[in-house]
């Protein structure tokens, strides 16, 4: 007699080595920004078609915990519960990049954050100008200001084969930059009112995971309970529940101790960040991105004053501050551009900073609570999302051609002499 065979479970659990893949996958920015795009197309269809009485009935389906005064709808859940996921991977990163990384120097850090600071202002200036020559309300002002960091380097993924890798460093420093200044933007400006008492409990809990922390106490029952109900109190409090992410992001040790291989952040963000980049943030885009994508929902986003004004922000915003911004801090101050880039190359990052996505569909909310309004400000974050991939697409190829020809011509040299002509690369680069 034979045996049978084990049959296959259809979207089983993965066997372990190709979870590990997946999860090695998603710990690239670049990987969950194609999850993300996937997300939010198939949002985008899903309103769209005939079902999108379904998709807004899941999306506005209420559930939550009374004991702790949460009665949230699945959008609500994902925007102030996962995000707070996606707001501690990058508390974690921004801590990183303060204690060890580029920001740890001011001599370093000058360039990527006067450039990040000029591509928030810049673009909140230039709403404020368009909404309020066109009669709209000046609410929306932070909207255009944050850079979708997995988006961009997803684009920059898709484009870059020979491009130099401190492209993506800048453009990294300057998203944790652009990250800090839209947490510090929910918390002060979209706050509603305050519940001391939820938020004394809040700063309570917090003092606690800094104090297990600096004790050296391990073993996750501590930290996740502890986080749940620090998370549970922000929220109370009337203070954007994703600050409860970051601030402990910030708190968690990016230092190793003597004896260990890793830090504590580097474990957290080793294990969280591929949930994070792979269902946290995918599951925000796919409840926040399905808006109507019909001519006249799209023309309300070249008519009206505020969703114009997202998408001016967006697309010739970021362009100005960022690349103004670089220019006159490495002509005014004793900051310098990366030897490897040229200013061709800024103005192509400075084009792809103008993705905005996940932060910005979440200030769009805050910002504009009424729904249709709110349609339109997502539907503005869109158009010019895509405008700036586009535009980004176009002068990052020309840039990415004139590095392979560079690259050609040194691997000739090579060939010749079997020498690399590194100084001859080097003479070429710089004059590029």
């Amino acid at each position: 007699m034979t045996q049978s065979r084990p049959r296959k479970v259809a979207f089983g659990l993965l066997p372990w080595p190709e979870r590990q893949a997946v999860s090695e996958a998603l710990r690239t920015e670049t990987v969950g920004g194609l999850v993300l795009l996937a997300a939010a197309l198939v949002a985008l269809v899903w309103a769209n078609s005939p079902w999108s009485e379904a998709y807004a009935d899941i999306r506005d389906f209420h559930f939550g915990i009374p004991a702790l005064g949460l009665d949230l709808s699945v959008a609500h859940w994902t925007a102030d519960g996962l995000l707070a996921v996606f707001f501690l991977v990058a508390g974690i990163e921004l801590k990183r990049e303060l204690v060890i990384g580029e920001l740890r120097t001011p001599a370093t850090a000058a360039l990527p954050v006067i450039a990040a600071l000029c591509g928030m202002a810049v673009p909140a200036a230039l709403y404020a100008l368009t909404a309020a020559a066109g009669g709209g309300s000046l609410g929306g002002w932070a909207v255009p200001m944050a850079t979708d960091i997995a988006f961009a380097l997803a684009v920059l993924a898709v484009i870059s084969t020979h491009l130099p890798s401190a492209l993506r460093a800048f453009l990294l420093t300057l998203a944790v930059v652009d990250d800090l200044g839209a947490i510090f933007i929910i918390a002060v400006f979209f706050t509603s009112d305050l519940n001391f008492w939820a938020l004394g409990g809040a700063f309570a809990g917090l003092a606690v995971f800094y104090a297990l922390q600096r004790f050296r106490v391990r073993g996750w029952w501590w930290y996740v309970p502890l986080g749940l109900a620090t998370w549970a109190l922000m929220y109370n409090s009337g203070v954007h529940a994703t600050v409860a992410g970051v601030a402990m992001g910030l708190i968690l040790r990016t230092t190793r101790d003597k004896g260990k291989k890793t830090s504590p952040a580097a474990r957290v963000s080793h294990r969280v960040h591929p949930f994070s980049a792979g269902v946290a943030v995918p599951l925000f885009a796919l409840f926040a991105a399905g808006v109507s994508v019909s001519g006249s929902a799209l023309g309300h986003v070249f008519t009206d004053p505020e969703p114009l004004a997202v998408l001016i922000g967006l697309v010739l915003g970021k362009i100005l501050g960022i690349f103004l911004g670089t220019y006159l801090a490495a002509r005014f101050t004793r900051a310098q551009l990366n030897p490897d880039l040229a200013w061709a190359d800024v103005l192509g990052l400075a084009t792809l900073a103008g993705i905005g996505f996940t932060v910005a569909l979440l200030v769009g909310e805050l910002a504009f609570p009424d729904a249709i309004e709110a349609e339109h400000i997502k539907a503005a974050v869109l158009v010019g999302s895509l405008i700036a991939a586009t535009l980004a697409a176009v002068l990052l190829r020309r840039r990415n051609r004139v590095y392979r020809r560079l690259y050609e011509e040194e691997e000739r040299d090579e060939d010749a002499d079997g020498i690399p002509d590194i100084y001859q690369a080097d003479t070429a680069n710089s004059g590029r």
